[in-house]
């Protein structure tokens, strides 16, 4: 795109009378881009649900959906700016044709005027082209930044939990082992003092006999 730009420029100074054929093929390029724009969002699509629907098999569905939900809205959004750049790319091609249109019926000093307007339109788009992808490649720079440490903290808000758990798990196991030493230690006195009170009974000395009656 950035070749066409200046190849544009040139045949724009040099030559006005080849505007339209450099025109068609800007034109092209457009709708070459916003073809490519096309299949990306499809891909990003198919893409964003089929990690959505992997978040389903996951123990925290909640937060692996709401991780991929601001990445699903990021390229979406860079898409979208793509395509009002393409958008005004039409524009100004439009706003060119026009302005050949007229030069076709001027004279060459009004020609080669309009032909360095039209230069100037172009390389605006393409500066205007450029700040917007260099902007979309720091958004992704920092969302990818965002993702690490988001994928970091969770990874230790995870391996956190799972150790609150195992310590639970072993409080509740040693409690459940007081409870069973507790039980059998009651047993056992239960068993001795029955036990004794058997021994009692068998030493226990015979009752005295009834006196005779008289």
């Amino acid at each position: 795109m950035k070749k066409l730009f200046l190849l544009l420029f040139a045949a724009g100074l040099a030559l006005p009378v080849v505007a339209q054929p450099a025109d068609d093929l800007l034109a092209a390029a457009v709708d070459r881009e916003q073809q490519r724009i096309n299949t990306e969002r499809v891909a990003l699509e198919a893409k964003f649900d089929a990690e959505e629907a992997l978040c389903y098999k996951k123990f925290f569905v909640n937060s692996c959906l709401n991780d991929i939900k601001p990445q699903r809205r990021e390229a979406m959004t860079e898409l979208r700016q793509r395509e009002v750049a393409l958008g005004d790319q039409k524009r100004k091609l439009q706003a060119v044709g026009q302005i050949r249109k007229t030069e076709e019926k001027s004279s060459l000093e009004v020609q080669q005027q309009a032909a360095e307007r039209r230069a100037k339109a172009l390389q605006d788009t393409q500066q205007r082209q450029e700040r917007s992808e260099k902007k979309a490649d720091e958004r992704i720079d920092i969302k990818q930044n965002e993702s690490i440490n988001a994928a970091e903290a969770a990874s230790k808000a995870k391996g956190s939990a799972e150790r609150a758990q195992t310590r639970a798990e072993k409080k509740a196991a040693v409690a459940d082992e007081v409870v069973k030493y507790n039980e059998k230690q009651q047993e056992v006195m239960e068993r001795k003092a029955s036990r004794e009170k058997q021994q009692r009974e068998q030493t226990k000395p015979p009752a005295k006999p009834l006196p005779a009656p008289q």
